[in-house]
């Protein structure tokens, strides 16, 4: 049922998340986030916006994928504050540093012996998928990326997904020189499986929870 629905008195009466809502939302949905990304690192896949970069620095240098995760996102965050407030710029901050902690330290608790990278890339989007709906539902972000698309559209009405677009198609190319030309193909598996997950679940209206 969307807001639409409801009478005007009934839409009054909507709760938003409590605080401690919004941390056990952003645990769950980094720790989903961490094992999708795990698969992908299993596999030696890709993704789009920072967490595409930060495989690619995963693969070319000896950090891991939390570390560059986490030094991607850092200069963002002023445009954050700026831009989109405290509140959205605490919770995307934690949400950040939480998939990069989880990101390091699933592989220490769960370990594959082998996987296959198509199942892998179907699966790891939709778990990514899942954890990205979670965050979005609670004003949060994964950064980076986002967080630039949606200041570039707001202020200069520049599309956000032409946007992401061509900066997922430029970390694809540059992964050429890093990763193995049929597994950049299969990583488009995993895209469409992450924002299939998102399109099809994040629509305005739908949902009365967030804050």
């Amino acid at each position: 049922m969307s807001t639409a629905d409801l009478p005007k008195k009934d839409l009054s009466k909507v709760q938003k998340h409590t605080r401690s809502e919004d941390i056990q939302a952003m645990l769950i949905g980094s720790l989903i986030i961490a094992l999708g990304v795990s698969l992908f690192t299993q596999a030696g896949l890709l993704t789009g916006g920072s967490a595409g970069l930060a495989f690619l620095i995963q693969y070319s240098t000896s950090l891991t994928f939390g570390q560059a995760f986490f030094l991607i996102n850092l200069p963002f965050y002023l445009l954050a504050i700026w831009h989109f407030g405290w509140n959205f710029t605490l919770k995307t901050f934690f949400a950040v540093f939480c998939v990069s902690v989880f990101s390091d330290l699933t592989p220490m608790l769960v370990s594959f012996e082998s996987v296959d990278p198509i199942y892998a890339s179907m699966t790891g989007g939709f778990l990514m998928g899942v954890g990205f709906l979670m965050l979005f539902r609670h004003n949060a972000s994964l950064g980076g990326v986002n967080i630039l698309a949606r200041y570039l559209s707001e202020k200069y009405h520049i599309s956000m997904g032409k946007f992401q677009m061509a900066i997922d198609c430029t970390i694809v190319l540059a992964s050429v020189f890093v990763v193995d030309f049929w597994l950049i193909a299969v990583s488009f598996i995993g895209a469409i499986a992450l924002n299939m997950i998102i399109a099809v679940n994040h629509k305005p209206g739908r949902y009365m929870g967030n804050v």
